[in-house]
């Protein structure tokens, strides 16, 4: 059965992109509900930077749990103005980004690190960091997957409680 699985990697991180969207999606609306001054964003008129990076998925494998990974997301600022990075976050506070706090110009090229300690998270793991930049979409997301090896001694659900 685990085998099976494997070979729907594409399609199942497909969904699970697809998902993260709708439920981003799906808070925005919520958030525009509790507050009621805020207004759909409009695309801003004039030159805009963009994104474009060398790739927004990143697969570290198999780790060990306790381990800690890092992988550089780099890019390029293909739009006609200068790129602002206001913000990066990470889905959870196992993932913590860094990204260049100066403006990168048109033509211009920059790296974010995703930091993943993989402490106390067993199994497969899918993370997202979400970047607010002056472009449009003001949101990016990039994702970063790992299979989690538990540590010895750890108790993972499949296996239940160990009789001592």
């Amino acid at each position: 059965m685990v085998f099976a699985a494997c070979g729907n990697n594409k399609e199942a991180e497909k969904k699970i992109a697809e998902l993260e969207n709708r439920l981003a999606e799906v808070e925005g609306k919520n958030n525009a509900t509790t507050t009621p001054e805020t207004k759909p964003e409009e695309k801003p008129e004039g030159p805009l930077p963009a994104f474009a990076f060398e790739e927004d998925f990143h697969d570290f494998g198999t780790i060990n749990e306790g381990d800690v990974v890092k992988h550089t997301f780099k890019f390029t600022n293909t739009g006609e103005a200068p790129l602002i990075i206001q913000n990066a976050q990470g889905s959870c506070g196992c993932t913590v980004p860094t990204w260049p706090k100066e403006p990168i110009p048109v033509g211009g090229t920059g790296e974010i690190v995703a930091e993943f300690n993989s402490k106390g998270k067993p199994n497969v793991q899918n993370k997202t960091v979400t970047i607010t930049a002056n472009t449009w979409p003001k949101q990016t997301r990039l994702r970063i997957k790992a299979e989690v090896t538990p540590a010895a001694g750890g108790e993972t659900p499949a296996e239940g409680p160990v009789k001592k």
